[in-house]
């Protein structure tokens, strides 16, 4: 992976456990929610979108895979527990992706692939 993107899934990951380690949420709180897609969840899957559609496609190792999609479930456990909820699965970054490129919005996105907040 480029240096470009591996220094900004570094940061976003780094980011992403702290937050985790420190949330301490007080249920419902959209608004520390939306803060979480805006500054972690959004970028974490827009940094997938702009390897894979950019001027060069980027070819990810498994192992910085794996670390972009647990860093876009970190991000995706952070916001679900503004609202009370803990999340037990994981989810797909390619399908976070293909939803960003559909719907131009991560809370959307977030509400798609978690449920959360219950609609």
């Amino acid at each position: 992976m480029s240096g470009q993107y591996d220094d900004r899934l570094r940061t976003l990951s780094r980011q992403a456990e702290q937050t985790r380690e420190s949330l301490d949420p007080d249920p419902p709180d959209e608004e520390r929610a939306m803060e979480f897609l805006r500054e972690g969840f959004g970028p974490t899957v827009a940094l997938y979108c702009e390897a894979r559609t950019g001027g060069s496609w980027v070819r990810f190792s498994e192992s910085e895979f794996k670390r972009l999609e647990r860093t876009m479930n970190d991000w995706l456990d952070c916001y679900a527990a503004c609202y009370g909820v803990e999340l037990a699965g994981t989810y797909s970054v390619r399908a976070a992706a293909e939803l960003l490129v559909d719907t131009h919005n991560a809370r959307d996105v977030a509400v798609l692939l978690t449920g959360v907040p219950d609609q």
